[in-house]
């Protein structure tokens, strides 16, 4: 069989990702296996129609599609993300359908989940079959055990392909709602108590909802807020993933855009920060995504930390889930506070008026008291893995990160409470013993809320 390999590294052959479609070649040459770096060739493919023809007809011409990339930030790099963006753009959608996908992934299984949901989505949306999808922790290749794995996967994918097996999708069409919001007269606006307002949005003039409610947030505000497009930014393009920036955050960039000092000077320095964008597809625009991508500069290590956010988003967006996931697990790594979400797939306009001014005065509040929600399971998973992988094989690599981590204390593993080890192992040695095994399945209730009502009684003694 004939597949096509769409490469979604920057870094071209020269990506851990691409090893393994190398690894495939040699276990199974009766296959052939073409690699297009769409990633790293982006701006060629925008630019010249005839590339993008020639990268289509080979993908009319083959048997299956294999979309191959490394993670970036929850998801695919944003050139990666551009190049599914020009399938819709150009109508080329019918080139895809009917034909066998393949998911494939390299990370350090950071959020591995929304990557893969959003390309089936893709997939899905194109019409194509899903034959079947993996993700490789990076150095899986030097492991025999999971090279074994990987052989059984690729073999399980050939056998679908090859007895055209039926695949059901995963994710309906997104229905998109026909409505023009339209942004009435702001009676009360909300002070800003002299916190630092940033709005920062992708905007082009034919996005009507998404400039109403931008335009709608700047009159909930009494004092002028700063709002920047990044279209009139200088980005030159997205992360290379050169890890240049690992030893001290210097990036690769730095001097040749406007990136680092937009970053450090509007971003660090707001208290309110609102992001603003259409759905393209089943995420925002790959503008947003080489935004995202380019905080990389300041690698793991949380650069918001107190800020307020709120997302004025244009789309249905209660229909893409990942997505919401995505933007909240962002701002919880960054140990900033997600005030909500203001989309306009819900409600007439004096609805999403009131939402918008409602957001506005919660994030003033919010910024006032320095409120911060308490982290979910979103923010914890993902800064238990980062401390884990930075004090370990991350550190190599990652300097400043390491600094910077012991720094903020994040390196709390919980064998460093001596105390709670040394009670875990008396209770072990006692628990042994059955009458006291006994007693203590019978105090287990009463014992779990016994520190609670301690705590009450103190706080009030009289009630």
């Amino acid at each position: 069989m004939k597949f096509i390999v769409l490469n979604g590294s920057p870094k071209g052959a020269v990506s851990v990702t691409m090893q393994y479609i190398h690894f495939l070649e040699k276990r199974f040459p009766e296959h052939s296996f073409e690699m297009i770096h769409v990633a790293q060739r982006i701006r060629k493919i925008e630019k010249d129609q005839k590339t993008f023809n020639e990268i289509l007809d080979k993908i009319s011409n083959a048997d299956a599609v294999i979309w191959a990339f490394p993670l970036y930030v929850y998801l695919v790099h944003a050139h990666y993300k551009r190049f599914i963006e020009l399938i819709f753009e150009r109508n080329t959608m019918g080139v895809f359908a009917g034909k066998h996908a393949v998911i494939f992934s390299t990370s350090i299984k950071f959020y591995d989940i929304t990557a893969h949901n959003y390309i089936h989505a893709v997939c899905d949306d194109l019409k194509m079959n899903m034959a079947g999808a993996y993700t490789a922790d990076m150095p899986d290749l030097t492991k025999v055990k999971e090279q074994k794995r990987f052989t059984l996967f690729a073999e399980h994918i050939f056998q679908v392909i090859n007895e055209k097996q039926p695949v059901q999708p995963r994710f309906s069409p997104l229905i998109k709602r026909e409505f023009i919001y339209k942004p009435g007269v702001v009676n009360k606006p909300v002070s800003s108590m002299g916190k630092r307002v940033v709005l920062v949005s992708d905007a082009l003039d034919e996005d009507k909802n998404l400039n109403g409610m931008i335009q709608r947030f700047q009159k909930s505000i009494a004092q002028d807020i700063r709002t920047i497009n990044l279209h009139e930014l200088s980005i030159k393009g997205s992360c290379r993933g050169c890890l240049h920036c690992g030893y001290d955050f210097e990036c690769a960039y730095d001097g040749k855009d406007d990136y680092r000092q937009f970053w450090e000077e509007e971003l660090e320095t707001a208290d309110i920060i609102v992001i603003a964008g259409t759905i393209r597809d089943r995420y925002l625009s790959s503008l947003w995504k080489c935004f995202f991508d380019r905080r990389f500069f300041h690698t793991h290590t949380p650069r918001l930390m107190g800020k307020q956010i709120v997302y004025l988003i244009a789309g249905p967006l209660s229909q893409i889930p990942n997505l919401r996931m995505i933007l909240e697990a962002y701002m919880e790594l960054e140990m900033a506070n997600v005030v909500g979400f203001i989309v306009d797939e819900f409600g007439d306009s004096p609805d999403i008026d009131l939402w918008i001014t409602k957001h506005a005065a919660d994030a003033v509040q919010f910024s006032v008291e320095k409120y911060i929600k308490p982290v979910t399971f979103l923010g914890i998973a993902a800064r238990k893995l980062f401390r884990d992988e930075i004090y370990g094989r991350l550190r190599m690599v990652f300097q400043a990160d390491y600094r910077e981590y012991k720094k903020l204390g994040l390196f709390d593993f919980p064998q460093k409470k001596i105390g709670l080890r040394l009670i875990n192992g008396i209770a072990g040695i006692l628990l042994r013993i059955p009458i006291i095994r006994k007693k203590f399945r019978g105090y287990m209730k009463t014992g779990m809320i016994m520190s609670h009502q301690r705590v009450l009684k103190t706080l009030f003694p009289e009630v």
